[in-house]
């Protein structure tokens, strides 16, 4: 009984074993053809259209790119973490540094991508002058975002924040109101529907472009990279990967066709902008 426990023990760890390094080959490997594919996350349509053209541009070198789309900012760097995915590009540098800081996480940018803009909305008022004492005014509630909109708020002369302030600044940061509205942090995918209880909201274009179906230029009350003196080089979004494959030929290979002409005229045909230097 012994001697076929050990004889049924053996063959299992070599199945296992057989398995994993199938599996394995089957993810960093090239399957029969010689393609290598990389899994991306990403958490807009517009994404989603772009690395979909990269996926046919890099056929050439035998590149398969496979889109993953995320519904909202909190999935997708614990997947890059944990193996899942490849690659992700749905973030700017601040928000990046917040997960690494939070989550003793080394995930590393290797290429901006485009740097959105960011917008006040309102049902309520017509211009971010008409705001008043007692107003309530909705941010995103994680830190890079929220940080963002309090630099905005601090550009209209809505509040005054320290010279000193972070890069990423929270309320603490504010040193007076020149109006004294309410600031409501809120999670960034449910500001357009609380937007009917607030007086205005800055909310994350790919949710203004999904959920209110509009654009910035027609419905935002104020835009902050229309000012882009005011906008910190933090807010640039980025190509991420695992610290130990930030300097992978193929990876190169990919942030170099993403960063083309071509692929700057289709962010321009939307409300984003190119990120890195479409001059050279």
């Amino acid at each position: 009984m012994k001697k076929w426990t050990k004889v049924t023990t053996g063959i299992v760890a070599l199945l296992s074993v057989v398995t994993l390094a199938a599996c394995g080959a089957k993810k960093s490997g090239a399957d029969k053809d010689g393609v290598r594919t990389y899994v991306v996350g990403v958490a807009s349509d517009q994404q989603k259209e772009i690395w979909t053209q990269l996926g046919k541009d890099l056929k050439k070198d035998n590149i398969k790119i496979d889109v993953k789309l995320f519904s909202g900012y909190t999935e997708e760097n614990p997947a890059l973490a944990d193996g899942s995915l490849d690659l992700n590009s749905f973030q700017h540098n601040a928000w990046l540094n917040n997960y690494n800081r939070d989550n003793k996480k080394d995930l590393t940018p290797i290429g901006y991508t485009i740097i959105s803009p960011f917008g006040l909305y309102s049902d309520k008022i017509k211009n971010p002058k008409d705001l008043k004492d007692g107003d309530v005014v909705g941010i995103p509630d994680d830190p890079a975002n929220g940080g963002r909109s309090l630099q905005a708020l601090d550009a209209l002369h809505v509040i005054k924040l320290k010279d000193n302030a972070p890069d990423s600044p929270s309320v603490k940061d504010i040193v007076s109101y020149n109006t004294k509205i309410k600031i409501k942090p809120i999670q960034a995918d449910q500001l357009v529907a609380a937007l009917p209880d607030l007086t205005a909201a800055f909310i994350n274009t790919n949710f203004v472009t999904d959920q209110l179906h509009t654009t910035p230029k027609k419905s935002a009350l104020y835009i902050d990279t229309d000012h882009m003196d005011k906008v910190n080089e933090i807010y640039k979004n980025v190509i991420v990967v695992r610290k130990e494959d930030k300097d992978k030929a193929d990876f190169k290979k990919i942030v170099k066709a993403y960063q083309t002409p071509e692929i700057a005229e289709i962010i321009k045909k939307t409300n984003d902008f190119p990120a890195w230097d479409t001059s050279k």
